[in-house]
């Protein structure tokens, strides 16, 4: 039997942009097999939506509170949601 997806709405703020964490969050998704987006927000924060396995998903929340090596995070939120079925990852502009 196939396990379920699950669906995260994350947003993660403190010196995440200008760092390269769309591009890695991108990286370590496709890495983990992830589904989903990420893109910048006007307020300075980073949005990103992750379907996957929950043991995909989480470990991938999980990197989200340390991102790339210049990143400085201050806080993740996390949301869960019904998955959609999304089909690759993207950096959305």
């Amino acid at each position: 039997m196939p396990l379920e997806p699950i669906r995260a709405h994350v947003f993660v703020s403190g010196r995440v942009q200008g760092v390269g964490y769309r591009y890695s969050t991108m990286l370590q998704a496709k890495h983990l097999g992830i589904t989903g987006w990420v893109r910048n927000l006007l307020d300075r924060r980073v949005e990103a939506v992750f379907e996957g396995t929950e043991v995909a998903v989480e470990a991938m929340v999980r990197w989200c509170h340390t991102g790339p090596l210049n990143a400085v995070v201050n806080d993740v939120r996390v949301n869960y949601e019904t998955p959609e079925g999304m089909q690759g990852f993207e950096i959305k502009r």
